[in-house]
């Protein structure tokens, strides 16, 4: 009983910490996908439940026995050279209890430090980086809860950020219908130490909570499957804003009014992958709040569109995953992933 009233106390005090502020916060890189076909799904799935590790860095509750002794690789080149990757190990206790721990983290190269005169003092980095802890367990033939606990660091130049964040999951599948379907409150949580301090003291910033509910099925007599993954159900204005428009008075104001059926889709990401095999996929996906936010006027875009594949060679699966975010800017993950215990004399 002690425990359990521990756990409500703390997680009261991420909630108060998040719900306090608004805007989307720090530590934004936890959105960014973790692997070549979650990229090519758009950037986020949570429900579909085929064994792959790498998913569980957005539903905890994807650890399934057929993960354990699974290692995973991924490697990314972002816009303006900018690098992300990540890697994970899963390994179970026993047979209904899944662990597994993994990393993220993102380069953002190293920059001139300049006077406002442009005489060059030295040079700086920036650099963020979260590990996952990550526990699932089947409570029915079904079902499966689990939870992250993400401790995170980050640093920009001489001004560094310390917080936590916790992930919480539910998966069901039902493989004999081929439908899956997931629920995850992701990134509840509050930074430890803030990136500066005022006569106020520290400054604290949100991190980017996020409630995310998704659907997955398999066509019985066609090797296609459909997600349907809706993001940011917390909040239902997802428009963007602008600070300094003209007549605005420095104030934050909407860049546009946005119909009921655009913010609806929005909060959506369509995938359809092809799965003629056991070893060998390709996938493509569409996020119209990308596409719609991205988009430039007189310039034709793939904005919000995703591709990719994979396939298994030896004892490696092997990924490729490609993003348009902006005319002519495109986004390349790869991915790798083994079980050790192909490797077993």
């Amino acid at each position: 009983m002690f425990k359990k009233h521990i756990l409500i106390i703390t997680l009261l005090i991420f909630c108060s910490k998040l719900f306090s502020q608004a805007g989307t916060g720090v530590y934004t890189f936890l959105d960014l996908p973790v692997s070549s076909r979650l990229a090519a799904l758009g950037g986020t799935n949570i429900s579909i439940n085929d064994n792959d590790i790498n998913f569980a860095f957005q539903n905890p509750a994807l650890l399934t026995v057929e993960t354990n002794n699974v290692i995973g690789l991924n490697m990314a080149n972002y816009l303006a050279d900018i690098k992300f990757g990540s890697a994970m190990y899963a390994r179970n206790l026993d047979k209904k209890n899944f662990f597994a721990v993994g990393i993220q983290y993102v380069d953002y190269g190293t920059f001139k430090e300049t006077t406002e005169l442009n005489e060059i003092l030295g040079e700086f980095t920036a650099k963020d980086m979260a590990i996952n802890i990550i526990y699932a367990r089947p409570i029915t033939k079904r079902i499966t809860v689990g939870a992250t606990l993400k401790p995170i660091y980050s640093v920009y130049e001489r001004y560094s950020s310390f917080g936590l964040a916790l992930d919480a999951g539910v998966s069901y599948n039902d493989p004999v219908h081929f439908f899956s379907a997931g629920l995850v409150v992701k990134n509840a949580g509050t930074q430890l130490k803030g990136y500066y301090s005022d006569e106020t003291g520290q400054h604290y910033e949100p991190l980017p909570f996020n409630i995310q509910l998704g659907a997955t099925k398999k066509l019985a007599h066609a090797p296609l499957r459909f997600s349907l993954n809706l993001h940011n159900l917390q909040r239902w204005d997802l428009n963007y804003s602008t600070l300094n428009l003209s007549g605005a008075n420095n104030s934050t104001t909407k860049v546009s009014n946005i119909s009921f059926l655009d913010m609806a889709f929005r909060h959506a990401v369509i995938g359809l992958e092809f799965l003629p095999g056991k070893n060998f996929y390709l996938a493509t996906s569409y996020n119209h709040r990308r596409h719609q936010e991205l988009t430039m006027n007189g310039f034709k875009s793939m904005a919000g569109f995703s591709f990719g594949g994979g396939v298994k060679l030896y004892k490696f699966q092997v990924g490729f995953g490609m993003s348009q975010y902006q005319v002519g800017n495109y986004s390349y993950q790869f991915s790798i992933s083994t079980s050790l215990n192909e490797f077993r004399l």
